[in-house]
């Protein structure tokens, strides 16, 4: 059975979980038109506003097919744990019966998930991380590679492919990837899918400011740089002139939190808090040149802003039955 059969979706074509673009309407688009929307519960919540429930809810009134969701699984604090607990519980109450895990050890997501026969895929960007999380139990792997937005890897997507091919379970390629030549030359290596981030920030249903969409837009290939200075770890951001100035590191006393387990879940959480604050401030009055641009090397397939629907048109045509599972 294929990997589209078992989610219940015509495409193999995810919109990837992304902090804090995965409004309600971009996850529900992407279901609709046939592929898999995932929600990120930090971002449904706490910045666009909905209980977790209540927000399952509203991406359910505007399309019944299948969507996701992404868990981070690290260790934070005992109220982060207990909540994502609670939103597992609920998004399989709801019907939720994909997840994609992220930033630790994914067993007890397995355990609840498996008890209602739902998947879970794990994040990966090296072999020994997906060793680890295969001895959890995942189904499969969301293989990051070095041209992705976000926490990117180190790996090209073939050398991703060729470490975790051997490990007998499903790969979705992540990273770099905007075009149907894109998904084809990820599907012809052997992935059983591919996930999409910034090709779905540049659309009509992403909330995110049209200053970020436009800098998506006018990037290149060789505009995308990785940054510490957002979450501690190495970002994928469009270099403006702001990023060039200040630099792509952290400080010496940043650096020197960060070698520490308690004082690194404190930094990054101090980031992520500022992060959302300013995401915040840029949906009402507007982006400013403060601000950071994430997005991946496939920003040089992307020369428009496009409703998703006709971003699926563009990534299926010619002929779409290659592509449907």
């Amino acid at each position: 059975m294929t990997l589209t059969h078992q989610l219940g979706i015509t495409y193999p074509i995810l919109c990837g979980a992304m902090y804090p673009c995965s409004n309600p309407e971009l996850v529900a688009a992407v279901s609709r038109c046939g592929g898999l929307g995932i929600v990120q519960p930090l971002s449904l919540v706490y910045v666009h506003g909905y209980e977790f429930r209540a927000g399952l809810h509203y991406i359910r009134s505007l399309t019944a097919n299948p969507i996701g969701m992404n868990v981070i699984v690290e260790k934070n604090s005992r109220l982060y744990e207990s909540r994502m607990r609670g939103w597992v519980d609920i998004a399989l109450d709801e019907g939720v019966r994909f997840f994609v895990t992220a930033l630790g050890k994914p067993d007890w997501v397995v355990e609840k998930a498996h008890a209602k026969g739902a998947l879970v895929f794990h994040d990966v960007t090296h072999r020994q991380w997906a060793l680890r999380a295969l001895e959890c139990g995942v189904d499969g792997f969301i293989c990051v590679n070095n041209r992705a937005g976000g926490h990117a890897g180190t790996l090209s997507m073939r050398e991703l492919y060729e470490s975790l091919c051997t490990l007998g379970k499903p790969l979705i390629a992540a990273g770099g990837i905007s075009t149907r030549t894109d998904v084809m030359e990820a599907l012809a290596l052997g992935y059983a899918a591919v996930q999409l981030g910034t090709r779905f920030v540049a659309s009509i249903e992403c909330t995110a400011p049209p200053e970020y969409k436009q800098a998506i837009v006018e990037a290149g290939e060789g505009d995308i740089v990785t940054t510490e200075r957002v979450t501690g770890v190495p970002l994928s951001v469009i270099r403006t002139p702001y990023v060039a100035k200040v630099g792509t590191t952290v400080g010496p006393l940043s650096r020197f939190l960060f070698r520490y387990r308690r004082t690194r879940h404190l930094l990054r959480f101090l980031y992520n808090v500022r992060s959302v604050m300013a995401f915040k401030r840029s949906m009402h009055s507007g982006m400013s040149t403060k601000d950071y641009y994430q997005a991946g090397k496939s920003v040089s397939g992307i020369d428009r802003i496009l409703s998703v629907e006709d971003i699926f048109s563009q990534l299926t045509s010619e002929p779409p039955s290659s592509l449907a599972g």
